[in-house]
């Protein structure tokens, strides 16, 4: 197998955009989701921020893709910067998010972000885009393939017309392709876990894990769902993944959880059984470690403070 299969079956997904807009120094405190969270940089001078990370500088051109379950913050510099394409917000669900105050007596910049939750998958498997452990940071440049894709991916949100959300769907597919196969060709380790797809048994014991992370799923039994020993296995998935399959498994069942949260009224207990936990306190411990948040904050949509 090689990483063209990939390709071939790459679909994606996305929430309504919103154009955030933060008027002079300040910052929007954004909650983790289920899904990852794209923010295309389109004015001003900043930095993202996710706890215990050194933060991301980002200026216009700038793309970032926020891993599934990271509450982060967008924090502006308050520099002047070049306007922005007027966009139609009811033709596309485009929502306004605003943070910062103008003053009155001086002329101060705003960062300008076009934001959306994303989900990139595998045609008949679960989320892929998910077992993105950092964020990727792309600084779209005037020669870069992206650039003639995000013109256009403004031009139908400036101008929407008949077809503009499959245009948009599209358009994103195309983004993230050369996003994915550019970090491939340089090695990024942002990226490693992909060499998993390449190898079919791996393929074929992560695709179980991503589609039925609450399953009660054990090294022994994914070993003998692809005719290896135990120790064969975890070698093989270590070296190819790059962490063991139950520390996997583990991330997989916290991102189920926390679009259970988000998207149903389940109790925290059920939610819990749901992702194979027998116990709610455990659960609950597990779950704010990955995510820095208790299940009802996460449920609430409370962000985590990310200020420097």
């Amino acid at each position: 197998m090689n990483y063209e299969h990939i390709f071939d079956e790459l679909e994606i997904s996305t929430d309504p955009f919103a154009l955030c807009q933060l008027k002079g120094a300040c910052h929007m405190g954004l909650p983790g989701d289920s899904s990852a969270t794209l923010h295309y940089i389109l004015s001003g001078d900043g930095q993202v921020s996710l706890p215990g990370r050194p933060p991301l500088a980002v200026s216009s051109g700038s793309m970032v893709l926020i891993p599934a379950m990271k509450s982060h913050s967008l924090h502006s510099f308050g520099t002047l910067s070049d306007p922005v394409p007027v966009c139609q917000p009811a033709a596309v669900n485009l929502s306004h998010h605003l943070a910062g105050e103008d003053d009155q007596h001086a002329i101060t910049g705003q960062l300008i972000a076009l934001c959306s939750h994303l989900t990139v998958g595998l045609r008949g498997a679960s989320d892929i885009i998910s077992l993105i452990r950092q964020p990727l940071v792309e600084h779209v440049t005037e020669s870069s393939p992206i650039k003639p894709l995000m013109s256009a991916l403004l031009q139908e949100i400036s101008n929407p017309g008949i077809g503009s959300r499959a245009m948009m769907r599209t358009i994103l597919t195309q983004c993230m392709i050369e996003l994915l196969r550019k970090r491939l060709v340089a090695r990024d380790e942002t990226l490693a876990w992909m060499a998993a797809l390449r190898d079919s048994s791996i393929w074929n014991a992560l695709r179980a894990m991503l589609d039925t992370p609450g399953d009660n799923h054990t090294v022994e039994s994914l070993a003998d769902s692809v005719g290896m020993s135990r120790s064969a296995f975890a070698k093989r998935f270590l070296e190819t993944y790059g962490s063991g399959p139950m520390e996997l498994l583990r991330d997989l069942r916290m991102r189920l959880a926390g679009s259970l949260l988000r998207e149903t009224e389940l109790p925290v207990k059920r939610i819990a059984e749901i992702v194979g936990f027998s116990s709610r306190s455990a659960f609950s411990r597990t779950f704010e470690a990955k995510t820095g948040q208790g299940p009802k904050a996460f449920r609430a949509g409370e962000s985590s403070s990310t200020d420097p």
